[in-house]
């Protein structure tokens, strides 16, 4: 086989898998998810020495085959709420799913059910199923952002829609999507929804934010329904179908903290602990960490620390909002400061009052 790099070795779509048996083989590929139960005779036919299949669908005698060639193939398993195989992100359709019939019907939630039941049977196959499924989102995540400059927004989810907080927060994810930036954030409400709700609200007429805003402020919080805050950001998205894309990275370890749904790409994972790291480490042109609580802090520091021991390459900037908050009520600028002071960092970091100074303050460190 030629030699290929990993992307182009993957078949994630019928579409992608139509391309590339049209030449004749499948050697080497991975081919995740797709469905090939009417695939039959292009499986027969093709090449399938040293490829690899990754819970698809198939016909027994084409299943036969592709083994026979030395092809590995991976079944897919009955009976579970997500895919581990997937090679594609999460959309908020897909994740929202049946929404109709309440938030406690859709994958999303089921999801979380059945994580809560195989984490407490100790289940191996299911701890094994759960750590697959998050390396093919970590895969996916990847792809789409090859190439892409990347801002974090990182803050507490018990900022309600309708605040000033909240405004604020819309009007920072929309400056950095006009800017050309990929905003990515928790994927949770509060401020991380807030930042993909501006992003997602870019291309619109800036008249679009307030009244975006004004519908949502009829569900302000994801309690005591999520039911009723998931459908309030639907109807909105609704009224603006043509919404700009961004990135939400929640995880299923917090069952009481469902995603939002303006991120249109969503990588949801099961172990939390990637899931931060993850997000940090793809946030290549910057981190801003708007107030919030021990969350917030702890990725503060889970940036500084990487930021700290930094052995080649500048490291990411980081931009603290709210200066009472960040050196009076929860003190973690002194520190910061003080960690990058011994590493001559200073000019990494900054601490602005309002998120109407972040953009210039993230320019200024992207440039220096």
């Amino acid at each position: 086989m030629a030699h290929r790099d990993n992307a182009e070795s993957e078949i994630e779509t019928l579409a992608e898998f139509d391309h590339v048996v049209a030449r004749g083989s499948l050697s080497g590929y991975r081919i995740q998810s797709v469905n090939l139960l009417e695939r039959t005779f292009a499986l027969l036919s093709a090449d399938t020495s040293a490829a690899v299949f990754l819970g698809c669908p198939m016909e027994p005698d084409a299943a036969a085959k592709v083994r026979a060639d030395g092809a590995l193939v991976f079944p897919p398993v009955p009976d579970l709420p997500v895919d581990p195989y997937r090679g594609l992100l999460y959309s908020p359709e897909e994740l929202f799913a049946s929404l109709a019939g309440g938030y406690e019907a859709t994958p999303d939630a089921r999801a979380y059910a059945w994580f809560q039941q195989t984490k407490a049977d100790g289940d191996v196959l299911s701890s094994m199923l759960r750590a697959i499924h998050d390396d093919t989102l970590s895969d996916a995540l990847d792809e789409h952002l090859r190439g892409a400059r990347v801002v974090g927004v990182m803050g507490g989810h018990a900022m309600a829609r309708g605040g000033a907080d909240y405004r604020g927060a819309a009007e920072l994810g929309r400056t950095l999507a006009r800017s050309g930036l990929t905003v990515a954030t928790g994927g949770g409400p509060g401020a991380m929804e807030a930042a993909n709700l501006g992003a997602y609200l870019a291309p619109a007429p800036d008249e679009a934010l307030p009244e975006a805003l004004e519908l949502l402020a009829k569900a302000p919080s994801f309690t005591p329904s999520v039911t009723e805050w998931a459908q309030a950001a639907f109807a909105v998205r609704e009224r603006r179908p043509d919404g700009g894309t961004s990135v939400g990275i929640p995880t299923w370890f917090y069952g009481h903290e469902p995603p939002n749904a303006f991120a249109s790409h969503i990588a949801k994972y099961f172990a939390n602990a990637t899931r931060e790291d993850g997000l940090l480490a793809r946030s290549n042109a910057g981190v801003v960490f708007l107030p919030g609580a021990a969350g917030t802090v702890q990725e503060i520091f889970d940036n500084a620390t990487p930021n700290y021991y930094a052995s080649r390459g500048e490291p990411t900037p980081m931009v603290l909002v709210d200066r009472a908050h960040w050196t009076e009520h929860l003190p973690a600028w002194p520190l910061l400061r003080s960690l990058a002071r011994a590493r001559s960092m200073e000019s990494r970091i900054a601490l602005v009052e309002s998120v109407s100074e972040v953009p210039a303050a993230l320019a200024a460190m992207n440039t220096s």
